[in-house]
C-alpha cells in the first residue's frame, strides 16, 4: 500500500460523508455509506461533529480497522472538518496517523469521557459493597477504554500520555495547523 500523502484530489468527492452528533443514526448512514466503496481504492470518510456517544465513535472506528485489515490494498482516509469534538475525535484516533487530515481552521476537541450516575446505597451492608465496588469497576473499566483511545490518537506524534491526562479534564482544543504541527495528523488541506 502507497503510505505517501495524499493529495488535494484525493478529497474531491468522499466516499463517506457524515455531519451531526455521533450517535446511531449516524453509524447507520456510515455503514450504508460504507458498504457502498468496494470498488474505491481510497475511501475519504469526510466528518464534521460537535461530537456524541463515544461507543458509537469507537463501532466506527473498529469498521474502519476491520476493513484496512481485512482489505490492506485499500486507503481509509479521515477528513475533518471545522469541528472535530470529542467522539469525533474517537473516532479519528482509529485511522492511522498518515491518513488524517483536517481542513483549515478545523478544531479538535479531546477531553475525559464523562459519567452521570446516581449511585443509590439501600439494602444489606453486603449488597452495598457489591452496587459501590460495581460502580467503581464501571469507572475503572470507561478510563481503561479513554486511555487506550488517548494512546491511539497520540502514537507516532509528539504529544505525551501524561500532556493528554493533563488537559483532556478541562476540554483541550487544538486548531488544525497546530494539531499538525504535533504530529496528530498528516496535513491541513
Amino acid at each position: 500500500m502507497d503510505h505517501a500523502p495524499l493529495t488535494k484530489s484525493a478529497f474531491r468527492s468522499p466516499a463517506i460523508l457524515l455531519s451531526g452528533p455521533v450517535n446511531d443514526d449516524m453509524y447507520r448512514e456510515f455503514r450504508r455509506q460504507l458498504d457502498a466503496t468496494s470498488e474505491r481504492a481510497v475511501v475519504v470518510i469526510e466528518l464534521s461533529t460537535l461530537g456524541g456517544d463515544p461507543e458509537v465513535a469507537r463501532m466506527m472506528g473498529e469498521d474502519i480497522r476491520f476493513h484496512s485489515e481485512l482489505e490492506p490494498g485499500r486507503r481509509f482516509a479521515f477528513l475533518g472538518k471545522a469541528a472535530i469534538y470529542s467522539a469525533g475525535t474517537t473516532f479519528m484516533s482509529f485511522f492511522a496517523r498518515r491518513n488524517r487530515y483536517l481542513t483549515r481552521g478545523t478544531r479538535l476537541m479531546i477531553h475525559q469521557r464523562k459519567l452521570s450516575k446516581e449511585l443509590r446505597i439501600n439494602g444489606p451492608l453486603t449488597t452495598c459493597i457489591a452496587t459501590v465496588t460495581a460502580t467503581l469497576h464501571e469507572i475503572e473499566a470507561s478510563i481503561a477504554i479513554q486511555n487506550e483511545g488517548f494512546a491511539n490518537l497520540i502514537a507516532g506524534s509528539e504529544v505525551t500520555m501524561d500532556e493528554v491526562l493533563q488537559r483532556a479534564p478541562s476540554n483541550w482544543y487544538i486548531e488544525a495547523e497546530e494539531a499538525r504541527a504535533l504530529g496528530l495528523i498528516e496535513a491541513v488541506l
